[in-house]
């Protein structure tokens, strides 16, 4: 497969979580998800009285990620519960997801995101773009320095989620890759 992988959080980008929390987004729909799902680094307490998570999702952006050409994946706390709750109020089917194991929400002494390695390693030299809101400058060095295909960190605000320029970037990526490696 020549298709770059795109690899996508939740939690900024597809779910803009830090939107202000009595006015959902135009567009976007509300999901409730218990806090007991099968992975636990997000759901707290596991006591039926726990409030269920919110989030707020664009049934849009499935369609629109799926005519980027990339093969997408999943690249978030999630894992594959993003398969269960995300995917199917987006339209998409049923995604690889990168499992984090050990790396999980660990914070590591250089200032690289915990995700980062375990990203590389799942593209195996393969070009990437990596949809986050919370890359940075450590990550953008530690990729250059230890991945030798192209890869595109894309910041997303995690206030406004997805819009049509992150969608425009990503499709611009996937364009030039194209006309440097020939049609996927």
């Amino acid at each position: 497969m020549n298709r770059p992988l795109l690899f996508l959080d939740v939690d900024g980008p597809l779910n803009p979580y830090a939107a202000q929390p009595e006015r959902r987004p135009e567009g976007y729909i509300t999901i409730r998800v218990p806090r007991e799902r099968v992975n636990g680094p997000l759901s707290g307490p596991r006591r039926s009285a726990a409030k269920p998570l919110r989030v707020w999702l664009n049934p849009a952006h499935g369609r629109m990620l799926l005519a980027l050409g990339y093969q997408l994946c999943w690249a978030t706390a999630w894992m594959d519960d993003a398969n269960r709750w995300i995917g199917p109020a987006l339209g998409l089917p049923t995604l690889p997801f990168v499992d984090f194991g050990e790396a999980l929400l660990r914070e590591r002494p250089d200032g690289v995101h915990w995700k980062c390695e375990p990203l590389l390693a799942h593209a195996d030299g393969r070009p990437f773009a990596w949809v986050d809101d919370e890359q940075g400058d450590a990550d953008h060095a530690h990729v250059a320095a230890h991945h030798s295909s192209a890869a595109l960190l894309h910041h997303v605000n995690p206030r406004i989620g997805l819009r049509v320029d992150d969608f425009t970037a990503l499709a611009d990526f996937a364009a030039a890759l194209a006309e440097t490696t020939g049609p996927a």
